[in-house]
């Protein structure tokens, strides 16, 4: 469902775009800019605490892969006031250091604010829903 003022779901559109370009580009700056200071992040049933610990941890998993393309759409985002709620479906491909390829559908449960004009992951939470391994069909 998508429910609130078209502008600030638009710039929570933008805000998972920003994640996105941060992903595929390899950039912490841009990908850590998204996350509130004390955020919460249930990455895959790990739970980490804070920006710092957040960007820490994506820093570490990206180091495994010499390419990704990332790709979000949201299913849902509902406003109300200065916080918000939203679903996105992800579609990625990693291509491994090891010369492996996946391809992960995932999904993220999220919750924002908006502080100092501007919205920000408080808590997400991320899971995978498929998962194709090219390597697995052939072995």
């Amino acid at each position: 469902m998508f429910a609130g003022p078209i502008e600030d779901r638009l710039a929570i559109r933008e805000l998972h775009e920003t994640y996105g370009d941060g992903v595929v580009r390899f950039d912490a700056e841009t990908w850590g800019s998204v996350w509130a200071d004390d955020a919460d992040w249930d990455f895959m049933g790990m739970e980490l605490k804070g920006r710092e610990a957040i960007v820490e941890l994506w820093l570490g998993a990206m180091s495994n892969f010499d390419a990704v393309s990332f790709q979000c759409v949201p299913a849902s985002i509902e406003v109300d006031g200065d916080k918000a709620t939203s679903r996105c479906q992800t579609q990625e491909v990693l291509k491994g250091k090891d010369g492996s390829t996946r391809m992960l559908g995932g999904l993220y449960t999220d919750e924002l604010e908006k502080r100092g004009g501007q919205w920000v992951y408080t808590k997400r939470a991320f899971k995978v829903v498929a998962e194709y391994n090219p390597a697995e069909e052939s072995a």
